[in-house]
């Protein structure tokens, strides 16, 4: 069983192609591969009357609730709602560096997703935020040269970046995590 687990998608994230329709929150709280899961659906699909439902259904099947703020343009809307966590996509643009403060602002755990198939440079981001390494993309690019100088300057989430129920794993990440002398930080 994995320590934790924190982004996870779900049919909630209705315009991901790559999302099955039996990949329910019910789904996978019942699989129960991880000690901690979360799920963190992609903001924009959390729309009018869609986020209260959706946290409901998460807290009732006793998972951690997160979202996924595609950067500096959903800032706003991600603090006014209720979540135990961000997964925040940190492009090489000024404005998503500064959001970073508004979202650690909020005293929740910020966690940069997949910053290295984003470009994200790590030099400009606060030492507070987490920084994740995830199972779909860490062979996206030479993961030891992007993570490498950071190994000390950051905690470290391990992810699966789940879009399908069979990705719910996290065997490469672990794999770099463990070549790069990385400890996973557990969030909560």
């Amino acid at each position: 069983m994995l320590q934790q687990d924190l982004h996870i998608h779900t049919t909630y994230s209705t315009w991901d192609s790559s999302v099955v329709p039996e990949q329910t929150i019910a789904l996978v709280a019942s699989l129960k591969h991880a000690r901690i899961v979360g799920i963190s659906d992609h903001l924009e699909n959390l729309g009018d009357g869609v986020f209260e439902r959706y946290v409901l259904e998460i807290r009732q099947a006793g998972l951690k609730v997160g979202v996924e703020v595609d950067g500096h343009a959903w800032v706003a809307e991600a603090t006014g709602r209720d979540v135990d966590y961000y997964l925040f996509h940190c492009r090489d643009h000024d404005a998503d560096y500064r959001s970073l403060d508004r979202l650690l602002a909020t005293g929740k755990p910020v966690i940069l997703a997949h910053p290295n198939t984003l470009y994200t440079n790590l030099n400009r981001v606060p030492g507070a935020c987490l920084i994740e390494i995830n199972n779909r993309y860490v062979w996206r690019t030479n993961w030891k040269h992007f993570y490498g100088p950071f190994k000390h300057c950051f905690n470290f989430v391990i992810g699966s970046d789940a879009h399908q129920p069979n990705w719910l794993g996290q065997a490469a990440a672990h794999f770099a995590a463990d070549q790069l002398g990385i400890k996973e930080h557990l969030v909560f």
